[in-house]
């Protein structure tokens, strides 16, 4: 898939743009044709292989069962669970913004910093509260406006439920998660839960 990818919803062509990907799932922004209206524009999931893993596959469903905890004010919401050539993929609102990593590596003003700080504090505040724990938090899961420091929170595939679960060990490749971005609980080897604490 590229940038200028051709792509349709319901019958209505999309151009998609291209905002980061991870060997697994491709994250794109879809831009319907100028209708003059921004508000069709829609965030899509999708699998990264022509072949998805069923664990690639169930990551995606998963985040879309999620859609009724989660809330347009801090978290990109699933709207659809469509196919494609027998592929699933996942329809999200689009917020706006851009991912955090993007940003990172170039000079931020310290007030757009503590906005977004805040932001990201707040919506965790906001997804802990919902009994839910996100247990993949990373800069490429962070949408952040610039313009008005607002940030919404993506890519819940592996989110879990509270309690707190306990993660049985597995040997690294088999990890879901990001191993750089990881809480030492999720490896499954420390003798401790994951709880909100795994998220920050």
């Amino acid at each position: 898939m590229n940038p200028s990818h051709g792509f349709s919803i319901d019958g209505n062509s999309l151009s998609l743009q291209i905002l980061w990907e991870d060997g697994e799932r491709v994250f794109c922004r879809g831009r319907r044709p100028d209708n003059g209206s921004g508000a069709d524009n829609v965030l899509i999931v999708r699998p990264a292989a022509d072949h998805p893993s069923s664990a690639s596959l169930d990551r995606i469903a998963h985040e879309f069962r999620l859609k009724d905890l989660l809330d347009s004010a801090w978290a990109a919401r699933p709207l659809d669970l469509p196919s494609e050539d027998g592929r699933s993929f996942l329809v999200l609102e689009d917020p706006g913004g851009e991912p955090l990593e993007w940003q990172l590596g170039a000079p931020m003003e310290v007030g757009i910093v503590l906005r977004f700080a805040v932001g990201i504090a707040a919506a965790l505040g906001q997804l802990h509260e919902r009994g839910l724990v996100h247990k993949d938090l990373k800069p490429a899961h962070i949408l952040v406006n610039c313009t008005d420091g607002r940030v919404r929170l993506t890519g819940f595939g592996i989110a879990s439920r509270l309690p707190r679960e306990h993660q049985a060990p597995e040997p690294p490749e088999t990890i879901a998660g990001t191993l750089a971005y990881m809480a030492p609980e999720q490896t499954g080897r420390m003798n401790r839960s994951i709880d909100s604490r795994s998220d920050l």
